[in-house]
């Protein structure tokens, strides 16, 4: 059992504060409303941690006698933005990953230390037990298990036999956005709960060894490995964290083919269409407007930005679609020199380095926003 947390945190004797916005006009101060709030972020990675020129000489090896012009090779990796990796194995063994059923194995063992760890420094920090968690869920993109992480999560953490679990699969990068729109949800219908969204990607282990595609280079130099867990609570429970206020699931008519896998019996391919920056920038800001509108509020009401780490093409076009400043992104960039994209971990990892490092003035609001395959967005409205 990992957490040493024994005594459940009180679920009464909350006074009211405000949670969501009407569809139009600003909630006065005080208004009484159902408040959902982030009790908690916190991350956890595999101990195999890796500068990004060691990982390339790795790759060089394996790639370079198969590509035209190896210099082409270093140049892609270059374009990352990243400065440092952690991964599920030690570097040497991925070598013998012949099989996707070998891979898969490894993503279920790491995937439970890691999870654990997550969500054990996520209790610890929001002062609750494992047994205090009511609804958890689980989302990643990078491995499949049946029982599903969660479930095996219960016994090894000490869980409640009543949890309430939803694991979630294909939802990629924007995976970690949605879990916290759900866990809101959740408590929204039960305010006296603690609900838990677990995000843990592995993305090194989907790494295809044959293919020396462009989509293929790119994502085994951005990618990288890691967890990360975030608490939500209902109106009936302390928590010091940022409200979350409103949320929106966004899906882009006919794009499928822009961003995902392809599935097939050696594992998960990437697909990563070239168009995905320019959809970006041309889509991304409306459907914040809208949605900031809808709350009667404007870009220029925020005060926090909680992006993606997608890669410095999709910051770039975040940040054009949005008018956001080099400070204003300062998070997500720093978060993907220092961990690479996590996929659907990485907007969660963003999330906890600004509750812990970057804490927005109390009162001020923030957009969380993550993108993924579909091609959709998930955008999650909060007030510090």
């Amino acid at each position: 059992m990992c957490c040493s947390i024994t005594s459940k945190a009180s679920r009464t004797g909350v006074p009211p504060v405000v949670a969501a916005f009407p569809r139009s006009g600003r909630i006065p101060e005080g208004a009484e409303k159902s408040v959902m709030t982030i009790a908690a972020a916190a991350s956890a990675f595999p101990p195999h941690e890796y500068d990004q020129r060691v990982i390339l000489s790795a790759l060089q090896r394996q790639w370079g006698p198969k590509v035209d012009n190896p210099i082409f090779l270093e140049r892609l990796q270059a374009r990352v933005g990243v400065d440092k990796r952690h991964l599920a194995l030690p570097i040497e063994e991925y070598n013998d990953l012949k099989s996707w059923g070998r891979a898969n194995n490894h993503w279920i063992d790491v995937a439970q230390e890691i999870g654990e760890q997550a969500l054990c420094r996520a209790f610890t920090r929001a002062g609750l037990a494992p047994t205090d968690l009511d609804a958890l869920f689980f989302v990643s993109i990078t491995g499949i298990s049946c029982p599903s992480i969660d479930a095996r999560l219960v016994n090894r953490m000490g869980l409640s036999m009543n949890l309430k679990r939803t694991p979630i699969f294909g939802l990629g990068c924007v995976a970690g956005a949605v879990g916290l729109s759900r866990a809101a949800d959740y408590v929204l219908a039960y305010p006296n709960h603690v609900a838990a969204v677990l995000a843990v990607e592995l993305c090194s282990l989907t790494l295809q060894q044959e293919d020396i595609s462009i989509a293929n280079i790119i994502s085994s130099g951005l990618f990288g490995d890691g967890a990360a867990a975030v608490l939500v609570s209902g109106a009936d429970r302390d928590a010091l964290g940022p409200q979350i206020l409103a949320t929106r699931s966004v899906l882009y008519p006919n794009s499928e083919h822009i961003l995902g896998w392809d599935i097939s019996e050696k594992g998960f391919k990437m697909v990563l269409a070239r168009e995905l920056p320019e959809i970006v920038q041309e889509k991304l800001g409306p459907q914040v407007d809208a949605f900031l509108a809808e709350q009667n509020l404007t870009r220029a009401d925020l005060n926090s930005w909680i992006l993606h780490t997608g890669g410095p093409r999709v910051l770039e076009a975040t940040a054009a679609a949005l008018g956001l400043s080099e400070e204003d992104m300062s998070p997500s960039w720093d978060c993907l020199r220092r961990d690479g994209n996590l996929s659907s971990a990485s907007v969660l990892v963003v999330l906890e380095e600004v509750m812990l490092r970057r804490r927005p003035p109390a009162g001020t609001y923030g957009l969380l926003a993550a993108m993924g395959p579909g091609f959709s967005a998930e955008l999650v409205l909060l007030r510090w």
